[in-house]
């Protein structure tokens, strides 16, 4: 099978850091424990979510106050920007996605990139949403603890809240039928901050430069599927699909056949690779639904795992090498995101 350039993948930090790597030299692996976990708490600001040897860093926007078809936007639906390291040979490996207003993009990719840093993707994910929020992509490969430093003071040039706040006390509740949402979309999700979180991993695994990126969850790439209630069991949803380009057109399909909007259709980071094909990312997107379980009917999920297995038609697939001509690599396609998303 043709293996494919993923353009959601981390790319290395430069000289700044005082790690200088070929695009296309091997990452090995290193082990967790070689890493100072406690200076990088102590230099984000926060404690991290661990899993496995992923050490995740959340970066809500707790600050914004995002309204969108007259719904207000929770950070955990939408608005939760975030990095992950990953222990890596020479150091770790970061890849992170973080939320930005407008006026923000700017001073915060200046900073980064002067530190070494590389900017990946910078695009939307909501629309209609009030003030506009944007999501930049950024990876590296270096000291774990500077990778830190230069993320944090990059934030600073925003004003993504860089203290921790305590946690909610008893948490918000979800009221939709979790254990059916669960039922349709064929694994158990996860509330988080008043919304109902699911995480589905690709079949193929997903390497960047001969190293899996495992666990897909903290390391950004799987599938993100999101319920915020808004009253009278319904709910605001947000997706973001990881994609394969035979795969993009197919699942764009199912997902309007539903009412369900795309709003954007964009990659996150380069040099990872799928076994099988390249990748395309698609997306956050909202739509409105009478009830979150119009989000993903069994009948829906037939098609799109028929589309998944069937792949796109030669006139798909000519339409889209002319959208991602430009991110290929001689290895093959890159992948793409495509995001949906409603609200009901």
């Amino acid at each position: 099978m043709r293996r494919g350039t993923l353009c959601h993948a981390a790319i290395m930090l430069a000289a700044a850091l005082g790690v200088v790597m070929g695009a296309g030299q091997f990452i090995a692996p290193a082990r967790a424990d070689d890493v100072n976990w406690q200076a990088i708490d102590q230099t984000l600001g926060r404690k991290a979510a661990v899993t496995d040897d992923v050490h995740r860093y959340g970066f809500p926007r707790s600050d914004l106050s995002v309204t969108l078809d007259g719904v207000a936007i929770k950070p955990a639906l939408a608005l939760g920007g975030w990095v992950a390291f990953k222990p890596a040979h020479g150091g770790a490996m970061v890849m992170g996605d973080l939320v930005l207003l407008e006026t923000e993009v700017n001073p915060v990719m200046v900073k980064m990139i002067a530190s070494g840093l590389e900017i990946t993707a910078v695009h939307n994910h909501l629309l209609r949403a009030s003030p506009a929020t944007f999501y930049m992509h950024v990876a590296g490969h270096g000291d774990p603890v500077k990778l830190a430093a230069a993320i944090h003071d990059a934030l600073a040039a925003s004003k993504t809240p860089l203290t921790a706040a305590a946690p909610a006390s008893p948490p918000p509740a979800v009221d939709l039928d979790t254990a059916k949402l669960d039922q349709i979309i064929g694994t158990k999700g996860q509330a988080n901050g008043g919304v109902y979180q699911f995480n589905v991993k690709r079949r193929d695994p997903i390497t960047q430069q001969g190293m899996a990126l495992t666990p897909v969850g903290p390391m950004g790439v799987a599938i993100g599927i999101n319920f915020q209630p808004s009253g009278g069991g319904k709910a605001a949803i947000t997706g973001d699909f990881v994609l394969s380009d035979n795969e993009v057109n197919p699942v764009i399909a199912a997902l309007l056949e539903n009412g369900i909007e795309v709003t954007a259709l964009h990659s996150h980071m380069c040099w990872m690779s799928s076994r099988g094909c390249s990748s395309c990312t698609s997306g956050p997107t909202t739509t409105r639904s009478s009830s979150p379980k119009a989000f993903a009917p069994r009948s829906t999920r037939r098609r799109v795992q028929k589309a998944d297995r069937r792949g796109a038609t030669s006139s798909d697939r000519a339409g889209l090498s002319s959208r991602c001509r430009g991110r290929r690599r001689r290895s093959g396609p890159p992948r793409h995101r495509a995001r949906g998303g409603r609200n009901g």
